[in-house]
C-alpha cells in the first residue's frame, strides 16, 4: 500500500474527486478501497491445538498457531531449514564445544511489557530442563549443566558434553522464550515477543491474533493486522470454505484426492511442497520373524513405493529409502538400495527359513494415510506369500499404549513428524526394539561436532545403515498440500518445521 501526503487544499479536491468517482460506480486504478487495504487473513487448519504453549505439550498444531507468530526463540529455523539469529543476534561456541555465549537483542519486550533479557532467557531454559519439566523435547536441554547471565544482553550456556545439534534444537517450537510472570498461563493466553499478539481463543472454532505494534524487530515489515486461525476437520468442508472465500488459505489441506477439484480455479492456487512427515511401517525387531534382517529386507523389496504413494495419497508424496527427508542436511536418495523386486524378496525369505511365507498383523492407526497404505502393502506382500492382517487401532491413546509403551505389536504404520529424528533408532527403549552399536556411535559422533558439513557426512552414513538394516519399511514423505488465494504471498511452500509463519505474508495489490 502506497501512502501519499497531500497539501490541505489538494486533500479536499482529492476527497471530492474520489467520492464522485465511487458514486459514479467507477473503480479507481482497478482497486476498491477494501481491496487496497486488505490486511486480514483467515487461515484454515485441520486440527485444533490442545493448548497454545509449545513448551509444555507435543502436538504440532500448537506450534502451527504460535511458533514465530506469538513466540520466538534465541534462534529460528527458516524455510530452507537453516538456523538463523533471532532473539540472540550472535553467538560464539568455545573450541571444546562446551560453552555457548549468546549476545541478545537489546530492548526486546514481551507482549505484556516484561523485558526479555538474559534473566528471562535463563528462566525459560531452566524451566525447560528442570527435573519436573513437561517440555515435550526435554532431551534437547539435557547437556546444559549451568547457565550464567553476566549482563542483561549476555547468556552463557555451559554444557556437560558437546552437543552439535544444540543450535538447531534451540530453534524448535519447544525451545521458545517464555516470560517468568506469564509462563504459567501461556497454555490459554500465550505471551511472547513475536510479531503477533494473542487476542482470543473460541474453542472449537478459532484463535485470533493481532499485529504487535511494538514489535522489537524494526527491520521487519509485518503486513497483516489481524489473523484468524479457523479449525475445520472435514476435508469437504475445507474445500467448500476455500471456494466460498470463508477461508483464504489452508496450508495443509487434508485430502489429496480433492486437490484436483481446484484445477482451473481462477482464484485459488494449489502448492505442493515437502514436510518432515515420514510414513514408515515400523517392525518389532525383537520378535520373530522380524529379528532376521533378511526378512525385513525381503518385505522392503516386496513394496513398490510409487504404488503405495499412488494408492495411499493420490500420487502426491516422495518415496524414501531411509528415515530422512529431502529437506534434511546430508540427504541421500536410498530408494535404490532395496528396490522393488518380488522374486528376490521370495529368495530372501527362503534363505531366512520362510519359503512359504508367514502371517502377521499390522496395527494401523485410524488416520487416512495409514489404512490406505496398509491396504496397498497387503496386496503386495501377498504376492510373495506373506499374509498381513490389518488391525485398526485408535490413535493416539490405544496406539501409544500398545506400540510405544507395551511393544505389543508386530508391525505398525505411522507418520513421524519430528524433523531430523533419525536418532530415534538409537533411543533405548523405543518401539522398534532396534539395536545397532555402529548406528549408535554415529549418533554420538554427530553431537561431537558443530560443523554442518561434517554432520551431513555422518547423517549420510546413518541413513545408509538404516537402508541396509531396514528396522522399518521406509515408504514416503507426505507432501505439504497448500491451497490458498492467488493474491496471498509469503506462506511457506516447504515445511522443515510444522508451522504457519506469518511474518512475511501479505496480500498482493
Amino acid at each position: 500500500m502506497i501512502k501519499v501526503t497531500l497539501a490541505p487544499s489538494a486533500r479536499l479536491v482529492r476527497r471530492l474527486s474520489l467520492g464522485a468517482a465511487i458514486s459514479a460506480g467507477l473503480v479507481i486504478f482497478g482497486l476498491t478501497p477494501a481491496q487496497a487495504a486488505k490486511t486480514s487473513l483467515n487461515l484454515g487448519m485441520t486440527v485444533e491445538p490442545t493448548g497454545l504453549d509449545p513448551t509444555i505439550a507435543a502436538p504440532v498444531a500448537i506450534g502451527q498457531v504460535t511458533w514465530q507468530n506469538v513466540f520466538e526463540g534465541l534462534v529460528t529455523i527458516e524455510e530452507s531449514g537453516k538456523v538463523q539469529p533471532q532473539l540472540a543476534k550472535s553467538w560464539d561456541v568455545a573450541a571444546d564445544g562446551l560453552t555457548y555465549t549468546f549476545k541478545l537483542q537489546p530492548g526486546v519486550k514481551f507482549h505484556d511489557g516484561q523485558a526479555f533479557d538474559s534473566a528471562s532467557a535463563k528462566f525459560a531454559l531452566d524451566r525447560a530442563r528442570d527435573a519436573d519439566s513437561v517440555n515435550p523435547q526435554k532431551r534437547f536441554f539435557a547437556s546444559i549443566a549451568s547457565i550464567d547471565t553476566p549482563d542483561p544482553e549476555t547468556l552463557v550456556l555451559h554444557l556437560s558434553a558437546p552437543t552439535g545439534s544444540l543450535l538447531y534444537w534451540l530453534g524448535w517450537p519447544a525451545s521458545v522464550m517464555v516470560a517468568p510472570n506469564s509462563a504459567a498461563d501461556d497454555k490459554t493466553k500465550p505471551i511472547g515477543t513475536g510479531p503477533f499478539k494473542f487476542v482470543n481463543w473460541a474453542k472449537g472454532d478459532k484463535v485470533e491474533l493481532e499485529k504487535n505494534a511494538d514489535y522489537w524487530d524494526k527491520t521487519a515489515s509485518i503486513k497483516l493486522d489481524k489473523v484468524t486461525f479457523r479449525f475445520i476437520a472435514d476435508p469437504q468442508a475445507q474445500a467448500a470454505a476455500l471456494k466460498s472465500g470463508d477461508v483464504d488459505a489452508i496450508p495443509e489441506f487434508a485430502a489429496p484426492e480433492l486437490m484436483s477439484s481446484f484445477d482451473g480455479d481462477a482464484k485459488l492456487a494449489t502448492v505442493i511442497g515437502n514436510t518432515e512427515l515420514k510414513v514408515v511401517a515400523g517392525m518389532n525387531n525383537a520378535k520373530k520373524p522380524f529379528d532376521d534382517k533378511r526378512v525385513r529386507q525381503a518385505l522392503m523389496m516386496a513394496i513398490d513405493r510409487k504404488t503405495v504413494v499412488d494408492g495411499a495419497w493420490s500420487g502426491l508424496g516422495t518415496p524414501i529409502g531411509s528415515h530422512y527427508t529431502p529437506n534434511d542436511p546430508g540427504y541421500v536418495d536410498l530408494t535404490g538400495k532395496l528396490p522393488y523386486d518380488p522374486e528376490k524378496a521370495k529368495a530372501l525369505l527362503a534363505q531366512a527359513g520362510y519359503p512359504n511365507g508367514f502371517t502377521f498383523t499390522i496395527k494401523s492407526p485410524q488416520m487416512a494415510y495409514a489404512p490406505r497404505s496398509a491396504q496397498v502393502m497387503q496386496a503386495m506382500l501377498a504376492d510373495i506369500g506373506v499374509t498381513m492382517n490389518i488391525e485398526p487401532t485408535e490413535f493416539p491413546a490405544k496406539w501409544v499404549q500398545d506400540v510405544m509403551k507395551d511393544r505389543a505389536y508386530e508391525m505398525t504404520i505411522v507418520a513421524h513428524a519430528e524433523p531430523m529424528d533419525i536418532d530415534i533408532y538409537s533411543r533405548d527403549p523405543y518401539y522398534f526394539n532396534y539395536k545397532n552399536p555402529a548406528f549408535n556411535d554415529l549418533m554420538k559422533k554427530v553431537q561431537e561436532t558443530a560443523d554442518p558439513a561434517e554432520q551431513a557426512k555422518i547423517y549420510a552414513e546413518a541413513q545408509t545403515i538404516l537402508a541396509e538394516d531396514v528396522p522399518a519399511l521406509y515408504l514416503f514423505v507426505m507432501p505439504k498440500l497448500g491451497v490458498w488465494d492467488k493474491k496471498l504471498k509469503g506462506l511457506w511452500q516447504n515445511e522443515p518445521i510444522p508451522s504457519n509463519v506469518l511474518s512475511n505474508v501479505s496480500w498482493e495489490d
